[in-house]
């Protein structure tokens, strides 16, 4: 039976542990034992919860994936094809404006393909792009504005660690995740890209027109490095074949999301290998997985622990009914949902985020008629810019960790992130509205 102090304490708990600097599993695993005994009074009922739950997690082949197409990523990063690409691409935008920018958003939307994971491009990118921007005179904030945001594609792009988490905490099909992701991530990269032709056009001197290019070494510049066309060739047949191999197979049902990424991992070790990599590169991505993949699986066994004390107190069948009996509209409780989204994403990381709010926020999408996966995309894109708003903002503090560069703060960086930071949110209100004005303009012509 629904208690409103016990909701209000287990809800109020949660965030104030979060806030208050407590690591996001610690605060979940507490949260929940104090629920659940609140409920029944009984700290054994909460060993016997605790120890269930784990076992069916542990059980669930579906948690494989997330190592899988990190090992997958790191592979293919190692190997140094997506570096060989994004020099082909640099060099075959010699003519059009702030190429090397246009490179990076391009570079970036391939590498999420392989990796899935916004820090990962955000410092690969940083390191890659930036010295050879400076050194073609782009403006600093420019640059870096580039970077970041178009590190955000990782998250959206498949294989992504965040539409896996939010298939995992809502039991949705991760392949159907996976596949719904690509367009709308194009679509946001085609508007990067837009913006930063727009902004060459507008304003030349952020892209260094007019002024000489500053000396640069070779190996840091890339139109001057000297890339074999059959290098090219395997390293783009080697990444296309595997996003084309993973990604059809799942389209196809030929295997499972966590048997895809298996099948993604060996293909990518194999290219790997062809490209020199050694005993000791192949233990460093291992253990380079094995510290990231880690933390979030147990993010993800204690949330899927307080999803379960959410339901026995009825937590989140009293928010549905509430917001179902306040006469709000549809797009007034998805415009809170995204505005709670934004306001923790200045506090605290995505995944976290999402594990705080998806089991309590989805349901009452559902409950207004929102679309399962278009919801998805929109929270995921929301959660997504959360990564470039101060204070918190974990993608400009990976750029700014990356570049070294002493005369660039992060205030400089998160003030070039801006545009970017607004066409995201351009893009979830194209998402939202775009398939509604498709629904209602029938009528209208009638």
């Amino acid at each position: 039976m629904f208690d409103l102090s016990t909701a209000v304490l287990i809800v109020g708990l949660l965030f104030a542990l979060v806030l208050l600097g407590v690591h996001v599993a610690v605060a979940l695993g507490v949260t929940s034992a104090v629920g659940i005994y609140m409920v029944t009074g009984k700290m054994r009922i909460v060993e016997a919860t605790l120890a269930s739950t784990s076992a069916e997690a542990l059980r669930d082949f579906t948690f494989a994936v997330i190592p899988l197409f990190m090992l997958m990523g790191e592979f293919m990063g190692r190997s140094g094809a997506i570096t060989d690409i994004y020099v082909a691409i640099n060099k075959g935008l010699k003519r059009v404006p702030a190429r090397l920018a246009i490179a990076t958003v391009l570079g970036n939307t391939v590498f999420s393909f392989v990796t899935g994971v916004s820090i990962a491009s955000a410092a690969a990118f940083s390191r890659i792009a930036y010295p050879e921007m400076r050194a073609h005179n782009y403006d600093r904030g420019f640059a870096l504005g580039a970077i970041a945001g178009s590190s955000c594609l990782g998250m959206l792009i498949p294989p992504s660690v965040l539409m896996i988490v939010w298939g995992i905490l809502t039991e949705q099909s991760i392949g159907r995740l996976f596949l719904a992701g690509v367009l709308p991530g194009i679509l946001l990269a085609t508007m990067f890209i837009g913006y930063i032709v727009i902004k060459a056009y507008v304003n030349p001197d952020v892209v260094g027109e007019g002024a000489a290019p500053v000396e640069t070494p070779a190996e840091l510049d890339t139109t001057k490095q000297d890339l074999p066309a059959g290098q090219f060739a395997i390293s783009l047949l080697g990444v296309g074949g595997i996003v084309a191999a993973v990604l059809g197979g799942i389209w196809w049902g030929i295997f499972t999301p966590t048997e895809g990424a298996g099948a993604g991992a060996a293909l990518a070790l194999i290219l790997a290998i062809a490209k020199g990599l050694n005993w000791r590169g192949f233990v460093e991505a291992i253990y380079s997985v094995g510290k990231t993949a880690a933390p979030i699986l147990i993010l993800l066994l204690l949330a899927a622990l307080y999803s379960r004390t959410l339901a026995m107190t009825g937590v989140t069948t009293a928010i549905r009914t509430f917001f179902q009996d306040s006469g709000l509209a549809a797009w007034q409780v998805l415009a809170i949902i995204i505005l709670v989204w934004f306001i923790l994403g200045m506090i605290i990381d995505s995944i976290s985020i999402m594990l705080l709010t998806v089991p309590i926020v989805e349901p009452v999408a559902l409950a207004f008629g929102f679309d399962q996966l278009s919801f998805a995309i929109v929270g995921i894109i929301a959660i997504e810019a959360g990564l470039l708003t101060p204070p918190f903002g974990l993608l400009v503090y990976t750029v700014k960790a990356s570049i070294q560069d002493t005369e660039v703060g992060v205030q400089h960086i998160f003030r070039a992130s801006v545009p970017y930071w607004g066409i995201m949110l351009l893009a979830v209100l194209l998402i939202v509205f775009i398939p509604a004005i498709a629904n209602y303009l029938p009528d209208l012509l009638m």
